[in-house]
């Protein structure tokens, strides 16, 4: 069992930068895929990024690649998403989830655990 707790929520301007954290809880962290996904008003929930147990390997939706950055510090149960260069299509709630299945990685059914979601809204 995991739970993920997103922390880092706000309102920025375009341009701007934020950074995300997930929390989790549970002995499975370590070897949990970790992976972030993002869903506007009205809109199905999208894959934004996700990162290998071990960190070595990352995938980005090319919506975001070369302003997101995942990283992971598994000594502390933790995730982050580092958004750069942030524009007004990227507000949204932003989920954070566990999974398994590298193959799976951009879709919702190979994560196993969701977070509660956290607010990030970008003003133009």
């Amino acid at each position: 069992q995991v739970q993920l707790v997103e922390s880092g929520r706000g309102l920025v301007q375009a341009g701007g930068s934020l950074r995300l954290s997930c929390a989790a809880s549970g002995r499975t962290f370590s070897s949990s895929i970790m992976g972030w996904f993002r869903q506007a008003p009205g809109k199905e929930r999208e894959f934004v990024a996700a990162i290998s147990w071990g960190g070595s390997n990352t995938y980005y939706a090319h919506s975001v690649k070369g302003r997101f950055t995942i990283s992971r510090d598994n000594a502390k149960n933790t995730v982050f998403l580092q958004m750069n260069s942030l524009k007004p299509e990227d507000t949204a709630v932003y989920y954070c989830a566990a999974g398994h299945s590298w193959a799976a990685v951009t879709e919702k059914i190979g994560y196993n655990y969701w977070g509660q979601g956290t607010q990030v809204t970008v003003s133009s």
